[in-house]
């Protein structure tokens, strides 16, 4: 007991300490001496003189000790009908061989390869195949659309694209080529080489620069890790920004890896040979974190899994992947059991399944919403543990530590900071918020290690998008409060990024390509909630005057147009042509008074509003078209 604010305390107060004391955690070519400096701008460098390699630390140092055979990742595929099983050795082999062929096609340290591939073994061969090597991968999320594809691969600048020829849906195949040459006729900088992975469900034609995997592979050496400094950057991870120009996140190697080792025990209870299931992608950094690095670098073993949480075959396949592989940490959205609860709302399917292996459940990505949280609390027997992080700081804030010590649950609360992440509530004029009083979430500067080093090529867009709102301090961008017992509450984003099923993305992209079409003068998208998906953006579109077409045809336009733009993950699937948006008087549309109107929620009109009667217009429309919540009884 009292273990937590002990470690807390350290860290907050003695950081170099406390993550001197973690860094034994991992195994270090050169141990660091320098634990904690700053740059230019102040902000936090971790092990920055220590030489390490994560793939090293993930795969040969367990093969060295003794794992060689124990299973590293159990791959299952229901879309593919296809499973496998691979051992430490066999999936540093694999690694190796595949660092070799991108060696031999001139891919060296620093250099950059972007990823884009579907769940399977080879896109976790790739990744750790860059980090042995020293290149910095960039894993792009395998429904995005081409232009998607085409601004990271212009961002990242990569030597080599390594991609699969397809990706399998519940009911399609996607081939993955076509979209990786359309997105390369779009993009500025173009790769010297591509590698593709011949998936047997729809093969790719081959181009002048594309090389065919197994054929690299069969004639590739074996590659040795290549040391890096603590510092250097491991990946970069594209996230929505408010601009819609994607942010590139940008992780270092040895920080990441302490950090997530350090997690794998406290947060996540993980002993050395147990089995984690996170069911995420590796194109967001849930996968990469907790799929890709996290387990392997604990000695754990990770599920890979190619499906959905319904319709691969039906609801009940988490339950069965728990028993199949004796699964002790499951941890995926929220969004994911409203699927699960909406096909099976008695939970008919789990009494087939004995997931008694079980001893920890955790959700993230998004809030996790009071029913779906008691279903899943009256359903099982183990902790369901409600954790909260982003994309930047790459493992969790705020979460209950069982592996640390064992805390109450509090429906609606992510629970209490991780040690490291002083995180606190400010108000507008930037000073520490009473118990239950809303401000903005922040983390005081110094960041642990595992967080954002800086936005790629952009060290400005880092220090203003982040760091500059509040001299000292990590802007979180969500809203929030402590509770009287120091319980965090995060109640939403303060920006204008939207949570779509655990994906965060820009509103802001989407209405410069709503508005990018020729008939329409003005638009304005907003997240809405979603019973199951969190959150949907819906667009309000103001046609231009000399409009005469038909507006049904130019609403499924409109939708199509940011399908193909940005990609179905987006979930673009209403649009309402009005005539007005309210508007203050300065010209502001009022996106938050919309967002309340759209839920149902109760709402003032504002002394600055231009012409209120545009609001009984959209509220009469949502109405009509049924948008949410939308109250038809309310009367502005």
């Amino acid at each position: 007991m009292n273990r937590y604010p002990v470690a807390y305390r350290q860290a907050t107060e003695e950081p170099e300490a406390f993550w001197a004391e973690q860094a034994l955690r991992v195994p270090w070519y050169t141990p660091p001496t320098q634990i904690l400096t700053y740059d230019d701008q102040q902000h936090a460098r971790w092990f920055e003189d220590g030489e390490f390699n994560i793939c090293y630390a993930a795969l040969d140092h367990h093969v060295a000790q003794g794992r060689a055979e124990q299973p590293a990742i159990y791959w299952d595929s229901p879309v593919a009908q296809a499973k496998c099983t691979l051992s430490y050795r066999e999936l540093r082999d694999q690694v190796a061989h595949f660092a070799g062929a991108l060696a031999g096609l001139g891919v060296e340290k620093g250099d950059r390869v972007v990823i884009y591939m579907p769940m399977i073994p080879e896109a976790l061969v790739a990744m750790y195949a860059c980090a042995r090597l020293g290149a910095v991968h960039s894993v792009v999320f395998g429904g995005f659309a081409a232009h998607e594809l085409a601004t990271r691969i212009e961002d990242a600048a990569p030597k080599v694209v390594v991609a699969a020829s397809c990706g399998i849906e519940v009911d399609k195949i996607v081939p993955y080529k076509p979209i990786i040459d359309q997105a390369l006729v779009q993009s500025r900088h173009q790769p010297d080489a591509c590698i593709i992975f011949q998936r047997e469900f729809q093969r790719a034609t081959m181009g002048v620069r594309d090389h065919d995997w197994n054929e690299l592979v069969a004639k590739a050496p074996f590659a040795e890790c290549v040391p890096v400094k603590g510092s250097d950057p491991l990946y970069i991870l594209y996230t929505s920004g408010t601009t819609g120009k994607p942010k590139g996140v940008m992780r270092d190697s040895a920080g990441y890896a302490v950090a997530l080792a350090y997690s794998m025990q406290t947060i996540y209870a993980m002993n050395p040979g147990e089995v984690m299931f996170t069911a995420s992608d590796v194109g967001w950094v849930v996968g990469h974190s907790y799929i890709v690095y996290g387990p392997l670098l604990r000695g754990c073993t990770s599920v890979v899994y190619e499906g959905k949480p319904v319709n691969t075959p039906d609801a009940g396949s988490f339950w069965r992947l728990i028993e199949a592989y004796r699964v002790t940490s499951f941890f995926t959205a929220p969004t994911a059991f409203r699927a699960i609860k909406k096909a099976d709302p008695d939970a008919k399917l789990l009494e087939q399944y004995d997931i008694s292996s079980l001893k920890h459940l955790y959700v993230a990505g998004e809030r996790l919403d009071a029913p779906t949280f008691h279903w899943l609390d009256d359903l099982l027997d183990v902790p369901v543990i409600d954790h909260w992080w982003q994309t930047e700081t790459g493992w969790p804030i705020v979460a209950n530590q069982p592996g640390l010590e064992e805390m109450p649950i509090k429906p609606g609360s992510a629970s209490l900071p991780v040690p490291g992440f002083n995180v606190q509530v400010l108000n507008r004029e930037g000073e520490p918020a009473a118990p239950m009083e809303q401000g903005s979430v922040v983390i005081k500067q110094p960041l642990p290690p595992g967080c954002l080093i800086g936005i790629w090529r952009d060290p400005q867009r880092f220090h203003g998008a982040y760091m500059a709102a509040f001299p000292g301090y990590y802007l979180t961008g969500d809203g929030g409060y402590f509770d009287q017992a120091g319980y965090l509450f995060i109640m939403g984003r303060t920006d204008d990024v939207i949570n779509v099923a655990g994906h965060r993305l820009s509103t802001g992209e989407m209405e410069e390509v709503v508005g990018g079409h020729p008939a329409v003068a003005e638009c304005a998208v907003i997240g809405i909630h979603d019973a199951l998906k969190g959150q949907v953006p819906i667009g309000l579109v103001i046609p231009k005057d000399d409009f005469s077409g038909d507006e049904l045809a130019l609403e499924n336009e409109l939708l199509a147009r940011v399908r193909d733009t940005i990609g179905p993950i987006a979930c673009f699937k209403q649009v309402l042509v009005v005539n007005r948006l309210p508007k203050t008087r300065s010209g502001k549309i009022l996106r938050k008074l919309l967002r309340n109107m759209a839920d149902g929620k109760t709402f003032g009109i504002p002394s600055t509003i231009d012409d209120p009667t545009s609001l009984d217009e959209v509220h009469a429309l949502m109405c009509e078209r049924d948008v949410g919540a939308a109250d038809k009884s309310a009367s502005i």
